[in-house]
């Protein structure tokens, strides 16, 4: 079973034309990494996803199944998504900011604490950094925590909206390989967006490149990397990663 399927899937956002007639079946238990350059559909397609979004024709299965636009906050409870910025609430403690899904979802007490303490110690925050409010870490901190909140409630599929980009490179880097350590201790289905095409040569197993609106590429990254099938994807090799 894929992951996620795109079928036909066309969107129109005023009067232009961000998603032409994607199909697109996406594997599971891996990192699909989705680039392009900016208004090239990349957001567009996991806001899909995510039910943000509805396509104007076409269709979005996860699951096997159609997007449950109906039920779709039930669904969402399946999916974890984190975004460029990472989106904490300043007001909440890390903690808090951490285990609030599950908290609204009914989790017991001590299951809670158990999950936060793995997850913190998995992505190598301190314990005391539990307390702490988000302007009181750094940068990487605030994305690792980002990372852990989106993971809270053992997620099959996880969306990730650029959410590396708004720290340095340095710090980037740090972030990759707690990501790949976060990927190998807890396998799932993993669609992450970035315009990084290094980025996306790192974490990716799964490589779909978009361009106006269409699929211009998709498979195995090492093939795609190997064998670009259009002048614009080996520009776009070319330009970022010679």
């Amino acid at each position: 079973m894929s992951a996620v399927t795109f079928e036909h899937v066309s969107k129109r956002l005023g009067e232009t034309l961000v998603l032409d007639d994607v199909s697109l079946e996406l594997p599971e238990l891996v990192t699909t990494a989705l680039v392009g350059e900016s208004g090239s559909g990349k957001s567009t397609l996991l806001q899909h996803v995510n039910g943000l979004l509805h396509p104007d024709s076409g269709r979005v299965l996860a699951f096997g199944e159609p997007i449950p636009y109906e039920n779709i906050f039930k669904f969402r409870r399946r999916v974890g998504y984190s975004v460029q910025g990472v989106g904490l609430f300043p007001h909440l403690t890390v903690r808090d900011n951490i285990t609030l899904v599950a908290r609204l979802d009914g989790w017991d007490a001590d299951e809670v604490e158990a999950r936060l303490a793995y997850l913190m110690e998995l992505m190598d925050l301190e314990a005391e950094l539990a307390d702490r409010y988000p302007l009181r870490l750094s940068g990487g901190q605030q994305q690792r925590v980002g990372l852990c909140r989106s993971m809270m409630l053992k997620p099959p599929l996880l969306l990730l909206d650029e959410p590396f980009s708004s720290v340095d490179p340095i710090t980037r880097i740090g972030i990759h390989d707690h990501f790949i350590r976060l990927q190998s201790a807890e396998p799932v289905s993993v669609l992450l967006v970035t315009h990084d095409m290094k980025e996306a040569a790192k974490l990716s197993q799964y490589l779909v490149i978009l361009h106006e609106g269409r699929v211009l590429q998709a498979g195995d990254t090492g093939h795609v990397l190997k064998m670009p099938a259009a002048d614009f994807v080996a520009k776009l090799f070319k330009d970022q990663l010679e």
